[in-house]
């Protein structure tokens, strides 16, 4: 089995290649060859089949023809301009997350010759957009109010199509936010939801820049994994024609994310968040969806945490070996 990874040097696409190396197979298939492409260089790991990494822009013509010239049988597409990004570099954002999408779907179309791979498209909860229910489900329609959210449902409808014509076999996956991200910061407006947590358990002091009755939905890194895991395996029979699924999520508060931050590390670890509003992350925050109702995707297979508490504590245990700064 060949498997290609769009998004390889992303913290996501990292941890998928790591969980792919472990498992030596998808959907009980020996994996022989894997192909890790990003902008930034990927990490080629060791592995007991060949590994590629390749470093270019995918959204530049010619260049998804060249990375599906092997005929990859699955296709885990993970590239994008986070949601801050887009928001503020709009040419940037629509030929990376719009552009670069269309051009590798028809990369995988001009194949043909009866080429049909499982393709996973990552999308986000970004592609709602308010006044919101209660709890949103896979039928809410897609209204987004940022460019981010307009380029994933967009995303998603191009997949639903090109699978519809049989070019590929595709599902495409609604992460809701990813949660607690190691490693340093990026430019997503949510980047603040990880950072509360992740920098006081290392001893650091971190910024909220929205009030703490904000609402949001989480799953782990290790959970997204598992998302993209289930997704490049699901018999696609069961999903039917609706090929785009919220993936389940931890809905919480800021203020509750404290609070099992407090219980699991001590009243001192939670003391080293800084509250300093900020206007532009608290506009864009205020337009996300806070909670949902993913029964679909659980009934298809899909898992994801119980608690933030879970959250907190898989990051200590993925990330700082159990051990949290004094």
């Amino acid at each position: 089995m060949r498997i290609l990874i769009l998004g390889a040097a992303g913290m996501v696409g990292r941890k998928l290649t790591e969980r792919l190396v472990t498992d030596g197979q998808l959907n009980g298939r020996a994996i022989t060859h894997m192909i890790l492409h990003d902008v930034a260089e990927p990490i080629a790991p060791q592995a007991p089949f060949e590994v590629t990494a390749l470093t270019s822009d995918f959204s530049r013509p010619g260049e998804a023809d060249r990375l599906v010239a092997s005929r990859p049988d699955a296709i885990f597409h993970l590239a994008a301009i986070v949601s801050g990004e887009a928001e503020a570099d709009l040419e940037k954002g629509y030929r990376i997350n719009l552009d670069g999408t269309r051009f590798l779907f028809d990369a995988v179309r001009r194949v043909g010759d009866g080429y049909r791979p499982r393709l996973v498209f990552t999308s986000s909860i970004a592609v709602f957009g308010a006044p919101f229910p209660e709890a949103i489900d896979d039928a809410f329609f897609l209204t987004p109010l940022t460019s981010y959210g307009t380029q994933k449902a967009i995303g998603e409808l191009l997949l639903a199509d090109y699978t519809r014509r049989g070019f590929f076999d595709g599902v495409g996956i609604r992460l809701p936010t990813i949660c607690v991200r190691p490693g340093k910061p990026n430019k997503a407006a949510s980047g603040f939801f990880s950072s509360i947590i992740r920098e006081p358990l290392n001893g650091q002091e971190a910024v909220l820049p929205v009030p703490e009755d904000v609402r949001h939905a989480h799953a782990s890194p290790r959970s997204a994994v598992g998302f993209l895991m289930h997704a490049a395996t699901i018999d696609t029979e069961t999903i039917g024609p609706r090929r785009n699924l919220t993936m389940p999520s931890v809905s919480v508060t800021v203020a509750e994310q404290i609070d099992a931050l407090r219980r699991i590390a001590g009243d001192k670890v939670a003391s080293r968040i800084r509250r300093e509003p900020d206007p532009d992350i608290m506009r864009m925050v205020a337009g996300w969806p806070p909670r949902f109702d993913a029964s679909r995707a659980e009934s298809l297979g899909f898992k994801a945490e119980e608690s933030f508490d879970e959250i907190v504590r898989l990051h200590i245990e993925d990330e700082l070996g159990g051990r949290i700064a004094g």
